[in-house]
């Protein structure tokens, strides 16, 4: 006969589960994207989500006819995969359920890992593959800061609503100094939310999220005399593709990254941040050039002289459909363009993000009820399931418990969010 929960087990799990509801403060900030589970299992926990189209216009003057004028739409998807299997177990001899308060216990701190657990994917995806880099060379001060993020996104036509900047602590707090001494007249709700509670709340668009944890990006030891080739001929320039083909058929490419050939890859490390000279960030829609240098992520290191970044580059130096849709930059072309490297000393990374370039994907585990193991499973608002288990070992008289969650994180849109880096030199 399966085990039951009792009364109080019950009580506990559902305060737990408000608990890790409460506790999804970054989830609740990113998209969420709910997937057919059978589908799902079928293909290996992966599934393509698209990219944004991009249109493009033409001049149709002199006159109307504009049959010669028609192209192909390009359509880019990326891979989403369900990949995170977070559990917390724990066990409780038949002594030790004598307390009922050390159930709650530990079911508050297995609610609050798994919660972190969701957070820090989130943090861990935005904070790597973010394109979008703000140097600051001095400390967190306020609305200067700020304002930069909301400079790069308008300046490349990424959506002014529904943006989120996470900080971490010493950064958040120093621009909550900032709006304290803003306006020394007390009375004023933002000057007092920041002196009283650290408070940040919505600057420059952005609503700001302070973090208990942060990554760190190490400084660039690629040294200063880097150069690429970013002629037509050197071929570093991406021409993005929906499929490409395999034996057999086709199949779907991800254009969020390109690798590419420099003159040396020692000492470049993924997470490295950097520009190239002549290579200028234009607006994704009007492709006009914002006359600021494109801010490019080292992704990986292939060997001495390749390595992977993100985003491409879509210069439309060949020119085809595909690459004057998502065009991203404009290059000048030299044969060694010197690359600079922006992460110039170690720091707390500072992810921002519009909330349709990280997307969250729920997943379900498909949990037998009559095997033995008492199960208790719960829905939180935005689709994530927290799943508890209960088997009791009548030789040990302990009790074994498990709380599980199951779910996936994905960029869609590297250019979409970024990373701001303070007291760089």
């Amino acid at each position: 006969m399966a085990n039951s929960f009792s009364k109080e087990e019950r009580v506990a799990f559902e305060n737990i589960l408000e608990g890790f509801q409460d506790a999804l403060v970054l989830s609740k900030n990113v998209g969420i994207y709910t997937t057919d589970q059978v589908m799902m299992e079928r293909t290996n926990d992966t599934i393509w989500r698209p990219m944004p189209y991009i249109g493009t216009s033409i001049n149709a003057a002199p006159g109307t006819d504009i049959s010669a004028l028609y192209s192909d739409y390009v359509q880019l998807a990326v891979p989403s995969s369900i990949s995170y299997s977070k559990a917390v177990p724990f066990t409780l001899n038949a002594l030790e359920l004598r307390d009922a308060l050390q159930e709650d216990r530990l079911g508050a701190a297995a609610k609050n890992k798994l919660a972190s657990d969701i957070n820090v994917a989130i943090m861990d995806v935005a904070a790597a593959q973010g394109t979008l880099v703000v140097k600051r060379t001095a400390a967190a001060t306020g609305y200067d800061d700020v304002a930069q993020c909301d400079a790069i996104m308008n300046e490349q036509g990424v959506p002014d609503y529904d943006r989120h900047l996470a900080l971490s602590s010493r950064d958040y707090n120093g621009m909550a100094n900032d709006l304290s001494k803003a306006s020394r007249s007390f009375g004023n709700e933002k000057s007092d939310s920041a002196y009283e509670r650290s408070r940040v709340g919505m600057v420059a668009g952005f609503d700001t999220l302070k973090l208990d944890y942060a990554n760190r990006l190490t400084a660039a030891a690629g040294g200063g005399s880097l150069t690429i080739d970013t002629r037509d001929a050197a071929t570093n320039y991406l021409v993005p593709a929906a499929t490409q083909a395999v034996t057999g058929g086709t199949t779907n490419v991800d254009n969020r990254t390109q690798s590419v050939t420099i003159s040396s890859t020692t000492g470049v490390a993924a997470g490295d941040a950097f520009t190239i000279a002549g290579v200028e960030a234009c607006h994704h829609i009007t492709k006009q050039s914002t006359g600021q240098l494109k801010t490019f992520r080292v992704i990986s290191v292939t060997n001495g002289t390749t390595m992977v970044i993100s985003p491409g580059i879509i210069s439309n130096q060949v020119a085809s459909d595909a690459a004057a849709q998502y065009q991203n930059c404009i290059v000048t072309g030299a044969a060694a363009a010197a690359i600079t490297f922006l992460n110039t000393v170690t720091t707390s990374v500072n992810p921002f993000w519009q909330r349709d370039s990280l997307e969250l994907l729920p997943g379900r585990y498909s949990v037998p009820a009559d095997a033995g193991a008492a199960v208790l499973r719960g829905t939180t608002d935005n689709g994530i399931e927290l799943v508890m288990q209960k088997f009791y070992d009548i030789n040990t008289m302990t009790t074994k418990y498990r709380c599980d969650t199951l779910f996936g994180v994905v960029n869609k849109q590297p250019e979409m969010s970024g990373i701001m880096l303070f007291s760089q030199t």
